[in-house]
């Protein structure tokens, strides 16, 4: 072998020895594998809703990625919704497809929740691969170093609350661009089921700008009541039944208001199972009969679609629940929230996209005082209401081009 032939065979061995221990999706041989962690409960539409957000904000984003999806709870009709809109995801089921899909996937994204709801399979990404992460649109409900300490391994983090953001930067968050960040509910548009939605209405003598809806909520959800074995809660129950009627009052005096003082109809509707008879209790049996005439009350559970469908078709939506109202405003819909401090941060969200004034907490009075005029407001001037909703959604968008441009970045980075 001359020495021209001994150095180019070297060179090539040697460049083939170096692509050989770089990933094929670095040499940009196959897509990025991208294992998501969410999915917490499908009793809630709103919980199924952070996962259709974040697969929809995929498409708009165009984040070409093969995806794993990794959830907890898939039942309910959910996985038949997901199934059908989203089908080249794959569902991971069972222990063995979860350890393969760590094994091959490239980056773990940890989408919303009430916390960081999966820190621990984070951390075990992180131990057991060393491959990156990223947090899209928590909130942050621990002061857990454990958690921190997790957080400050991720290429990005964005909390879905202000009130969060700074705790978790008081309690040592240091991540470059850490920041507010929309919760993936709000990336819920396309997905809709106007075929039920429009039939609900019709037999419900409901007219496309005619009605707006209201959503009841316990200050801890009975989950004891639809979810088997799970154990009776003594006393997050006698907190309910405490507060159901202060935390049902205003919206009563909303719902009389708005019938009596305008052409609008209300449909009282549900987020999760345990609403249904809740709002048939505390809202609509306490009516007088003349308002119930132009009050609907929903017997049943929907799925994200449906709601999603009759939501756009509404004058708005109030109550106390929060991703039926996220849904609302990314489509433009007026949307006013109502908490209390056993939730989470997450109503505060409505702070961070211009809406405080839209943002009542139950634990304050002097607050509690403006609700029904607030929504009557809404149903007198739904030009108005929408314009101010229609600004909130620019923010929300904004914030949405700050994180998937994050994610771009790290999926560009994989090596």
């Amino acid at each position: 072998m001359n020495r021209r032939h001994f150095l180019e065979s070297s060179a090539f061995a040697a460049l083939a020895s170096t692509l050989a221990s770089i990933p094929a999706v670095a040499q940009g041989q196959r897509k990025p594998r991208i294992l998501l962690r969410n999915g917490w409960q499908s009793i809630n539409i709103g919980d199924i809703a952070h996962y259709l957000g974040m697969m929809e904000l995929f498409e708009k984003y165009g984040i070409e990625a093969d995806v794993d999806f990794w959830t907890s709870n898939m039942e309910n009709g959910a996985d038949a919704l997901f199934a059908k809109h989203f089908p080249k995801v794959n569902v991971l089921k069972g222990q063995d497809a979860i350890k393969e899909a760590v094994k091959k996937c490239d980056f773990m994204l940890h989408g919303s929740g009430s916390g960081f709801v999966a820190h621990k399979d984070v951390a075990r990404w992180v131990k057991e691969t060393g491959k990156p992460f990223g947090v899209m649109g928590i909130s942050l409900t621990s002061d857990d170093p454990a958690i921190i300490e997790t957080l400050n391994k991720a290429k990005f983090v964005y909390f879905r609350d202000g009130v969060s953001f700074a705790k978790a930067k008081e309690l040592g968050c240091n991540v470059p661009g850490a920041a507010f960040g929309p919760d993936t509910a709000f990336g819920v548009v396309k997905l809709r089921n106007d075929e039920a939605a429009l039939a609900f209405m019709k037999e419900n003598g409901l007219e496309e700008g005619k009605f707006l809806c209201c959503i009841p909520r316990y200050r801890w959800t009975p989950f004891w009541t639809v979810k088997k074995g799970r154990p009776y809660d003594k006393v997050k129950d006698k907190r309910n039944q405490e507060k159901k009627e202060h935390d049902h009052a205003q919206h009563r005096a909303a719902i009389i208001a708005i019938t009596r003082e305008t052409d609008m109809k209300v449909l009282i509707t549900c987020e999760d199972q345990t609403q249904i008879p809740l709002g048939k209790e505390m809202l609509y049996d306490p009516l007088p009969e003349d308002v119930k005439k132009k009050v609907v009350w929903r017997d049943k559970y929907w799925l994200t679609d449906e709601a999603l469908s009759t939501f756009v078709r509404s004058a708005g939506l109030f109550g106390n629940e929060m991703h039926s109202p996220i849904m609302c405003i990314a489509s433009g819909i007026p949307a006013v929230v109502c908490r209390w401090d056993e939730q989470t941060n997450k109503g505060f969200m409505w702070r961070d996209i211009g809406m405080n004034e839209w943002l009542f907490t139950m634990d304050n009075e002097d607050e509690v005082a403006r609700i029904a005029s607030t929504v009557l407001a809404i149903a007198k001037d739904p030009a108005a209401a929408k314009a101010k909703a229609a600004k909130a959604r620019e923010i929300v968008l904004q914030k949405q081009d700050m994180e998937f441009a994050s994610l771009k970045k790290a999926l560009g980075e994989l090596n």
